[in-house]
């Protein structure tokens, strides 16, 4: 196995990690392949091609803000969304752009970011195509680039191997590629699927930097959800869709501590988390892709419903919770997809859903065997759901379905 918890677990921008996420990351490729190359000098202008899926709904889900954002070195988990659009305008404005932050390079975006509707490149449904170009309009450098879901972004000598996504060849304790291995491991070792996990992610950190560093991201998932439940408004796009968690965030807490006896209630309130969540993301926000950005909202909602509502909730157990939800992940990604374009919602609520159930099953005291079934019911109930939003945005039916899966 060669996937870790934060390949999974990526702080990233929304709406979209493949469309969003994966682009901005596949801009930061380009130009670390210039530098490497030492042709930055030479380079007169950039063109930019994106194919497929891509192609198609890239301009609802800001494939070409994350690509003018990547040309000029932001990375999704550090640049400043409030800043986004500000910076996206100072970028247009002189028809040029800095390469890098640095070199100002002639970038007319009419003219030399193209969207390809109709046209796909082998290998996958999520392909750009970047060239740098001489005064006289001679390629120096071209590079093609896949966004395989979760933020995933691999060249085309890595996408055209059978499985480009496993080319860590790190060496880990307990290489498992099926949940049959995977629970050979917990039964031999008598560890729960967390520790098996955790167990892994030592080849590539400590202890403490992968505890840390899950809580880390917890926090992003806990941030996100308060902002989103106080941000009101109509959300980015055509579709005038305005946001309900905040008006959803002020109904709940009208309402008596008592009623939280009512499991009903509590299903509120993870409608409310996996909403503001969504929300967040369809508007440009930080979020974590988990394992998307399109899926981003069920974790983070099961996670605070574990937080709040189970008894001996703990740090602890947030950790155990991240870390049996990426073994399943592991599966999913080694074995299917999670990518929306390349297999449907199914890939993404769905194996969102099936991460999340696995993870409150652990720390509910599951078995490893209760735990594996828990997921392999969760992506049952998900088996056939399309990527279909409506005007390419990550919108309708996103976001209900967000919801609608936090609560199974």
């Amino acid at each position: 196995m060669a996937i870790s918890a934060f390949d999974l677990f990526k702080i990233g921008i929304g709406p979209s990690s493949s469309h969003t996420v994966g682009p901005m990351r596949a801009a930061n490729a380009f130009v670390a392949d210039i530098r490497k190359e030492g042709i930055a000098e030479l380079i007169h202008s950039l063109r930019v091609e994106l194919y497929g899926s891509l192609g198609a709904t890239g301009k609802g889900h800001g494939s070409d803000v994350a690509i003018l954002l990547g040309l000029e070195g932001e990375n999704p988990q550090t640049v400043d969304t409030d800043q986004v659009a500000a910076r996206v305008e100072h970028i247009r404005a002189p028809r040029s752009l800095k390469l890098g932050g640095k070199r100002p390079v002639r970038f007319v975006e009419k003219d030399h970011l193209v969207f390809y509707r109709r046209r796909t490149l082998p290998y996958h449904p999520n392909g750009m195509r970047f060239s740098a170009m001489d005064t006289s309009g001679n390629v120096l450098m071209a590079r093609a680039y896949y966004s395989v879901g979760g933020g995933f972004v691999v060249n085309e000598q890595a996408a055209s191997d059978d499985n480009p996504i496993t080319d860590d060849a790190t060496p880990v304790r307990f290489p498992f590629t099926t949940a049959v291995e995977l629970l050979e491991h917990c039964d031999r070792e008598a560890m729960p699927v967390s520790r098996i996990m955790l167990e892994n992610e030592l080849a590539w950190r400590d202890h403490s930097d992968v505890h840390d560093g899950l809580l880390a991201i917890w926090q992003v998932m806990q941030r996100c959800v308060e902002r989103g439940c106080q941000r009101e408004g109509i959300m980015p796009g055509w579709l005038m869709v305005r946001r309900r968690a905040a008006a959803l965030y002020q109904q709940l807490l009208g309402s008596p501590e008592a009623a939280l006896k009512d499991p009903l209630t509590v299903m509120d309130w993870v409608n409310l988390y996996a909403l503001a969540v969504n929300e967040e993301n369809a508007s440009g926000g930080r979020v974590v892709t988990a394992p998307t950005n399109g899926a981003a909202g069920i974790i983070p909602a099961v996670l605070h419903c574990y937080q709040r509502f189970v008894p001996g909730a703990s740090d602890e157990g947030v950790v155990r919770f991240l870390l049996t939800a990426a073994a399943v992940g592991v599966l999913f990604k080694e074995n299917a997809s999670i990518s929306g374009a390349e297999v449907g919602c199914q890939g993404e609520v769905g194996s969102a859903c099936s991460m999340a159930t696995a993870g409150l099953a652990e720390v509910l005291g599951g078995t490893p065997q209760q735990v594996e079934n828990a997921a392999e019911i969760r992506i049952e109930h998900n088996l056939g759901l399309t990527c279909d939003p409506v005007g390419g945005l990550v919108q309708v039916p996103c976001i209900e379905r967000n919801a609608m899966a936090s609560v199974k």
